[in-house]
């Protein structure tokens, strides 16, 4: 029996760069145009919500002043969850009647509240957020801004579409964090990225035939004129730079093959229609985590266990038994020695 068909709607824009309340706002409206249009899935790019930290990448390490100016103010505007933000996206996820992925700047509100992580939020179309995912690594001077994630958030998750996934950028060349992937069924890939061009879009052909799923890579389209003048870190660019990150957000089938995109220096939505009738038959021959797999050969095991900054540890009275006094033994007297001698 034939599928029905799955609209995605793969949304490459910018935020309103470092404002978390106008870019939400933009977000919402950018999931009911693309409900307008049918889509029941709208894919967001990474760190969408307030913006990309691009200036880890641009600003030398000893310009102290200027990285502290931008990360107290990508602070200021991270998101906590829950919140006003993930309640404003969650009512427009709702509204839709669609489900929503989407890359936020989190603050750790379960700790200190001044650490961020790079996550996905997963919000379904009942506009419940049913899940969210730290980047576990942060890649390269990354790191001066995001934390690690830890295994606690890895999971996949059952929609109405199937088995739904998603690694955030260079986390899709992690070979074991794609594997778990696959093991745990995912039939939908959702790869919010900051990459774009050659070999990132190879890399999102190379999962989707490697996992036999759909692979949706979806990065921001901004340019340079998106940064409000009043970061210092733009003058760090190139003179005469326009484009900061072009995009090329597409969608590959099992077969690897690229079916909608890429977007180039463009700001709009990719709609695409997926067939999930084609993840199943294209495995007859290549099921990594079915008939071609090895497990004993290869094993793998994912610690999901919460990686918490605190904790409380009970204390249990411990009673002492007291000792019963017992006598002394008395051992016979040796052979040709007499007692007492």
């Amino acid at each position: 029996m034939a599928q029905d068909l799955i609209k995605v709607a793969v949304v490459q824009a910018a935020p309103v760069f470092m404002n978390l309340e106008a870019s939400v706002d933009k977000a919402c409206g950018l999931i009911a145009a693309a409900a307008l249009q049918g889509a029941t899935l709208i894919v967001f790019p990474e760190a969408f919500l307030p913006g990309y930290p691009d200036w880890v990448w641009t600003v030398p390490a000893h310009e102290r002043k200027v990285i502290n100016e931008a990360y107290r103010e990508l602070l200021q505007n991270a998101v906590d969850i829950p919140s006003e933000a993930t309640g404003k996206l969650c009512r427009a996820a709702h509204e839709a009647g669609a489900f929503v992925t989407i890359g936020v700047n989190e603050r750790n509100a379960e700790a200190s509240g001044t650490t961020l992580y790079n996550t996905l939020l997963f919000i379904d179309a009942e506009g419940t957020l049913v899940g969210r995912h730290r980047k576990l690594i942060p890649t390269a001077p990354e790191r001066l801004m995001w934390a690690q994630g830890d295994g606690s958030t890895l999971q996949v998750y059952d929609t109405p579409m199937g088995k739904l996934s998603g690694l955030i950028c260079w986390e899709n060349y992690m070979p074991l964090a794609r594997y778990a992937m696959y093991a745990w069924g995912s039939r939908i890939h959702v790869a919010p990225t900051w990459d774009s061009g050659e070999p990132w879009l190879s890399t999102m052909r190379h999962i989707a035939k490697e996992g036999r799923l759909y692979v949706i890579g979806c990065c921001q389209a901004i340019q340079t004129s998106d940064i409000p003048d009043r970061f210092a870190f733009k003058r760090f660019y190139p003179p005469g730079t326009k484009w900061i990150n072009s995009g090329d957000s597409c969608v590959v089938d099992p077969e690897g093959r690229i079916v909608a995109g890429p977007l180039h220096e463009k700001e709009a939505t990719l709609f695409c229609d997926l067939d999930p009738g084609l993840v199943a038959a294209s495995r007859w021959k290549l099921d990594v985590a079915g008939h071609y797999a090895r497990p004993d050969v290869f094993q793998l095991t994912v610690v999901r266990k919460a990686k918490a900054m605190i904790g409380e540890k009970a204390v249990k009275k411990v009673k002492k038994a007291k000792r019963a006094a017992k006598p002394k033994r008395v051992g016979k007297p040796k052979k040709g020695k007499k007692a007492g001698r």
